[in-house]
Parts: C-alpha cells; sequence; structure tokens
C-alpha cells in the first residue's frame, strides 16, 4: 500500500504531465502557474535565476516514472539554458541553479557528454566570480561588485561536482573559500543568518549587510534560513568540515523552532503577527536540507521536523486541481512585493516539493552531488 508521500508523488506526476505539455507547446521554461497556464520569467528571461528548477523537476519525475516524456522535456529546457552561455552578461552567481539541475542532471543520470562539457562550462563561469579576498560575487551591476549572499551557498554544489568529476581540486578550494566567509560573515549568534553582505572587493574586509528579500535589515528572512540550512549541510558533506555541521544544526535549531502550528512558513521570522506572508518555496527547501541533516548525524530528530513541513504543505497548500498547471500555493519570492510572485505558484516551490518527497520515499536522485 502507497503512503501518503507516495500517493503524494504519483499525483503530482499526473498532473505535471499533463500540463509540461503546454509549457514545451510554448517554448519556455516556466516561472510560475496562474489562470491555468505557465508563465516565463519576470526578468531577463532565460537567464533568470530559476531557469534550471523545472529541468530539474522533470529529471525528478523521470527518475520516478521512468516516463521519457519527461527526459525530453527536461533536455528541451536544457538546450534553452545552454543558449544563453552567448548572452553571458545576464549570468551571475546562480548558474548553480541553472546548470547542476539541469545539464548536472542530465549528465549523472544519463551519461550525456555534452551535458557534462555544458555543467563544467558553468562551472567555469562561476569560477570566474570568485573573488580571492575571500567571496563568491553575487551580481553584476557595477555598484555591487562587493555583494554576496546566503543564496550561493547552494550554488556551491556546482563547484564540489566539477572538482569531483575533474579532479582539479581548484573549484572545491574556491567553494571552501567562500564557505569559510559565509560562516564568518552571515550566520549570527542566534543561529538566524543574513541575506546579503557587501565587502570591500579589494580587501574582503566586511562594508556593510543589506536587507534583501526579507521584512527588514537585520531580520529573518525564511528562504535565506533555508538557503543556510540546507547549503552547509551539502558543504558538510563535501567537505567535512566539522564547522560546517555545527552551522547547519545552529540553522535548523533555529528554523524548526518558528515552525507554525499548522506546518507552514512564514516569509520573514521577524515580521509582524498581523501580517499574513507564508513562503512555502522556504519550508520545501528546509525539508531537504533537515533529511540530509538526519541521513548525516543519524538524528532522526530533523527527519521528523522535515516530515511535520511536508505534511503542512501537502494538507494545506498542495493544489491537485485544474485551475493552475502548478501544485505548491502561497509561494513568495520577497516579503516586499518584487514583482515575482507573492501566495502564488513558483515552480522552484514545486522542484523542492517533489526533491522533499522523493526523499521521504527513498527514491531521491541526489542532484545536487
Amino acid at each position: 500500500m502507497l503512503n501518503r508521500y507516495e500517493k503524494a508523488l504519483e499525483r503530482i506526476a499526473g498532473k505535471i504531465r499533463k500540463t509540461a505539455e503546454a509549457a514545451s507547446e510554448c517554448g519556455i521554461i516556466p516561472y510560475q502557474s496562474a489562470a491555468g497556464k505557465w508563465i516565463t520569467s519576470p526578468y531577463d528571461g532565460n537567464s533568470w535565476w530559476t531557469g534550471g528548477f523545472w529541468p530539474g523537476l522533470m529529471w525528478q519525475l523521470w527518475c520516478l516514472t521512468g516516463d521519457d516524456f519527461f527526459r525530453d522535456e527536461a533536455r528541451r529546457a536544457e538546450k534553452l539554458l545552454t543558449d544563453e552561455f552567448r548572452t553571458f552578461r545576464r549570468l551571475n552567481h546562480d548558474v548553480g541553479f541553472m546548470y547542476l539541475l539541469s545539464c548536472g542532471a542530465d549528465a549523472k543520470l544519463t551519461g550525456n557528454e555534452q551535458a557534462e562539457t555544458d555543467m563544467l562550462h558553468a562551472a567555469s563561469l562561476l569560477m570566474g566570480r570568485f573573488n580571492p579576498a575571500g567571496f563568491i560575487r553575487a551580481w553584476n551591476e557595477p555598484d555591487r561588485v562587493g555583494y554576496a549572499i546566503i543564496d550561493c551557498m547552494m550554488n556551491l554544489a556546482l563547484l564540489y561536482r566539477a572538482s569531483r568529476d575533474t579532479g582539479d581540486p581548484r573549484f572545491r578550494q574556491a567553494a571552501g573559500v567562500h564557505a569559510d566567509t559565509t560562516l564568518r560573515e552571515f550566520l549570527r549568534e542566534n543561529g538566524s543568518v543574513s541575506h546579503i553582505i557587501e565587502f570591500d572587493p579589494v580587501t574582503g574586509r566586511r562594508v556593510r549587510e543589506h536587507a534583501g528579500q526579507g521584512y527588514a535589515l537585520g531580520t529573518e528572512w525564511s528562504r535565506g534560513q533555508a538557503w543556510g540550512l540546507y547549503g552547509f549541510t551539502l558543504a558538510y558533506r563535501h567537505m567535512k568540515k566539522p564547522q560546517y555541521l555545527d552551522a547547519a544544526k545552529r540553522i535548523a535549531a533555529n528554523f524548526t523552532a518558528h515552525i507554525r502550528p499548522d506546518g507552514l512558513t512564514d516569509c520573514d521570522f521577524c515580521q509582524p503577527p498581523e501580517e499574513e506572508r507564508t513562503d512555502n518555496i522556504a519550508g520545501a527547501i528546509a525539508a531537504c536540507g533537515l533529511q540530509e541533516l538526519a541521513a548525516l548525524t543519524g538524528d532522526e530528530t530533523w527527519r521528523h521536523s522535515a516530515e511535520r513541513l511536508i505534511d503542512g504543505l501537502l494538507v494545506h497548500c498542495a493544489d491537485f486541481g485544474e485551475e493552475r498547471c502548478g501544485i505548491l500555493t502561497r509561494c513568495t519570492a520577497s516579503y516586499h512585493d518584487d514583482g515575482a510572485g507573492r501566495h502564488t505558484n513558483i515552480v522552484y516551490g514545486d522542484y523542492f516539493l517533489v526533491e522533499a518527497l522523493m526523499k521521504l520515499c527513498g527514491k531521491d536522485p541526489g542532484l545536487w552531488s
């Protein structure tokens, strides 16, 4: 008999199998769904940072079902992403998100040599953003030359993979330098993390913190907390530095203390109590990181917390109806609406929901390794 997580995966696969055909017919990489159709990225076309989550979702569902439609759809989106190499100037540190879950997944799961080459191309672009003063530059604007963000802890997985596949330690070493800086400058005493830190690009000295996508300067944007939790967990798995595991545990303890009674996640853990802002993407990401943490430590408390999060999402926010193409609702890109979506379906929420469910069912293909 299927358990509730297996049943959820079965329903998700069935719905996405039907609705993904519309994305293919339109020739887009979906960013979110609304009014019964897929919508492409709000900015930067196919160079927008979330482009890898759609093919990543397809690869997860291909592993689950064996249906080659998902493989073919993943490769359709992959081609659109590799075409973006020629734009270059719109790509940033998020090439990890974009190309590890697309080309990297293709190479890992099928042995596709061109996909491996494209993944290594992306890793070289990420290496090109490494500042020897101690960090990987986040964005491209001239006034942001010293900016680094907590999200990049996830992008480091592309560098770990590149070192493993090539035998060249440079990628891994750069990742370690950035992770050490993040540990020193982003992690707060209470186990929360900052979103954006600006450094002097010449000396590496910390200049200031910026508020980013949370409620206000110094607050706890929940998705940033989830990136830190999962990112430091992956850093420990790849680098085996005890301080990374300690950081992951501290961030996890702070995150799980803020899980709502209904299992959902506020957009910012410090937001005013009278304001209803949820970001269920944060809960889905954290559920993935917590399961990895449980596997590394043997502490099932973390897995139980992941189940609380996923149960909340399935009960309150999983849409299996026909009005939306996607699954996960009440996702929010930024506390102060930046045009990228509030309380809506967003595709990377669907991706992390499926990844978390695959882990819970023992079927995760390990796309971050």
